[in-house]
């Protein structure tokens, strides 16, 4: 498989600062999922609005890098970093879509849900608006929102609506358009198990179905285990540890990478005082280990340069350069 998008050294300040994001490096194939974990701060999101330009610039620079998208329909490669608004305004929201983590301010206050599901379908199909409604009422009932009795649900405005149900007018947008590549920022945010696993379903069918990859970004290393294919763990702007999702969460080896495991509840083991990250790192014994199995210390803030070293196939982890 070849990745559908690929970003290589990406690198992004804000002003006269240091970059916030550094040198990251991941890709993604048609049909699978990525998951973008790290605490917060950690440059996360930063990455994801990247690949769409969508931080205003300035105060963004994108000072380094590319972001190279292949369209699996033609085969027709950009890179978004250096795509003039023309390019960009046919790939966002059409061939890469983004769910963004907050419901609550990503919908305009004076459309209707209706208004702004037809403007997303119409620029980016060829189709009228009697059959954009149609597609609109489609993919919100795809997304558990149904049609209420005396009226159409297009025709309710967002603060009709609570959180959860903001949320999944989100995701709705983000899959009218049958994207190659959905960014998903935290998408159960909001919502409860029950409609976050109905969610994930339909997001993973509509991966197996269309080939879709997806980037997924979460907190929740539970979800993360379950529904992606592979993982990137970032910490401080940068990559720390990237590889198949099985093999991080059971032998995690950036020093980084283990104690966020480690600081994760667990229901087989007896309840009591939750590490923090701090507490794992506080003796060094992880820093000791990593040094023993790689051969080289690994990367840490204020230790200079990172490099990704592989230590096994498809398995890297930042060493200290």
């Amino acid at each position: 498989m070849s990745a559908v998008l690929e970003v290589r050294g990406l690198t992004v300040g804000f002003g006269a600062g240091a970059s916030v994001v550094c040198d990251v490096d991941w890709s993604v194939d048609a049909g699978r999922t990525l998951a973008v974990v790290g605490e917060s701060g950690s440059g996360k999101s930063v990455t994801a609005m990247s690949v769409l330009r969508l931080l205003a610039s300035p105060p963004a620079e994108y000072r380094g890098g590319s972001i190279r998208f292949t369209d699996p329909d033609g085969g027709r490669v950009t890179d978004l970093l250096r795509a003039d608004a023309r390019e960009l305004s046919r790939i966002r929201g059409g061939r890469i879509a983004m769910i963004f983590q907050e419901p609550m301010t990503s919908l305009n206050p004076v459309m209707s849900i209706g208004e702004q599901l037809i403007e997303t379908i119409r620029v980016h199909q060829e189709c009228g608006a009697r059959e954009a409604a149609g597609i609109a009422e489609k993919a919100l009932d795809d997304v558990g929102i149904r049609k209420r009795a005396g009226g159409s649900i297009l025709r309710a405005y967002p603060h009709e609506f609570s959180g959860g149900m903001r949320q999944r007018v989100m995701i709705a947008m983000a899959m009218a358009c049958h994207p190659a590549v959905l960014l998903a920022d935290e998408p159960t945010t909001a919502l409860d198990v029950t409609t976050q696993r109905q969610v994930l379903d339909l997001l993973d069918e509509r991966k197996r179905a269309t080939g879709m990859a997806m980037v997924l970004i979460s907190h929740d290393l539970g979800l993360v285990r379950g529904r992606a294919d592979e993982v990137c763990v970032m910490y401080r702007g940068r990559v720390v540890e990237r590889g198949a999702v099985a093999e991080v969460f059971a032998g995690p080896i950036h020093p980084y990478s283990r104690a966020l495991v480690a600081c994760s509840p667990r229901i087989d083991r007896k309840p009591g005082r939750l590490a923090t990250i701090d507490d794992a790192m506080a003796d060094g014994t992880m820093m000791r280990e990593f040094e023993a199995r790689v051969g080289k210390r690994a990367w840490w803030p204020g230790g200079g340069e990172a490099l990704m070293e592989c230590v096994a196939p498809g398995r890297w982890v930042a060493v200290a350069g």
